[in-house]
């Protein structure tokens, strides 16, 4: 059984592992360049998170900018009002550059353990055809 093919577990399960790195990607799209909630969410899914919702970025933005690691300016926009533009703070690079050590760590590590296992080469029983390329299933 695939992920596409379970459905409701295997959004809830994108969602769980999105959870836990959106708020890295967030920072690092805002120290490549500024932007306002909306347009950082069509950022994040055309960098490849697929689909982030507005009601997804805006709360972590929110959160970010109380922990002081995103400043906001406002800035006018063509249609209606002014348009809030964040950015980060020196707090949010630093963030930034721990949260990436982290995130690289972690990485490593769940891979160790998957090729320690065989499941990331396709060496266990329930691999798909072609697996032996050594990429993740």
């Amino acid at each position: 059984m695939t992920v596409e093919s379970q459905g409701t577990a295997g959004a809830e399960r994108r969602a769980q592992l999105l959870r836990g790195s959106l708020d890295l990607c967030v920072l690092a799209a805002l120290e490549q360049q500024p932007g306002h909630a909306y347009e950082l969410a069509a950022r994040l899914a055309e960098a490849g998170l697929g689909e982030v919702s507005y009601g997804s970025v805006y709360p972590l933005i929110t959160r970010l900018r109380r922990a002081g690691l995103l400043a906001e300016q406002k800035q006018p926009s063509p249609l209606g009002p002014a348009r809030t533009v964040f950015s980060l703070t020196d707090a949010g690079r630093a963030a930034l550059g721990e949260w990436l050590t982290q995130w690289q760590r972690s990485t490593a590590e769940v891979e160790a353990v998957l090729r320690a296992t065989g499941a990331w080469s396709g060496a266990w029983p329930g691999a798909r055809t072609g697996a032996q390329t050594g990429e993740p299933r």
